[in-house]
């Protein structure tokens, strides 16, 4: 078993689990962007979302919106709340086993996360939106 998460949801690997149930494990992150820096794993591998089924996706979700409700109880610094899944490499993933990040902010945190400038054309836009329209049809359910 090469995948370190899948080795955390095994129990063969350290972590700090916050969370578990029959779906999905919710350990700290070792290298955290802020304290209190969560990770949502599914306990099936899926190395990327094109492999996880829908339910299992949902409850990723569900548990991390549970998970930031839990952390704005807690007594760590939570003054707001980032949800970040990285898809592919592309997008910074670096772990090949789905996981999303539950993150506390707070103003001054040194985090960064933004927009890059300029803005797109209506045009651009909605031929992108009907790009995804047509995409989305030719999806099964």
């Amino acid at each position: 078993m090469s995948c370190v998460f899948c080795r955390i949801v095994a129990g063969t690997a350290p972590a700090s689990i916050a969370y578990a149930d029959s779906t999905v494990v919710a350990f700290l992150d070792i290298n955290p962007m802020t304290p209190g820096h969560l990770l949502v794993a599914p306990r099936v591998h899926a190395e990327g979302l094109a492999e996880l089924d829908a339910e299992t996706g949902a409850q990723v979700w569900r548990v991390g919106q549970r998970l930031a409700a839990a952390l704005r109880r807690s007594s760590i610094r939570t003054d707001g709340i980032n949800f970040f899944l990285a898809d592919g490499a592309a997008a910074g993933q670096e772990v090949w086993h789905v996981h999303l990040h539950v993150i506390p902010r707070w103003k001054g945190d040194g985090v960064k996360i933004g927009y890059k400038s300029g803005r797109p054309s209506r045009a651009d836009l909605d031929a992108n939106a009907a790009d995804l329209h047509t995409a989305l049809r030719a999806l099964t359910p």
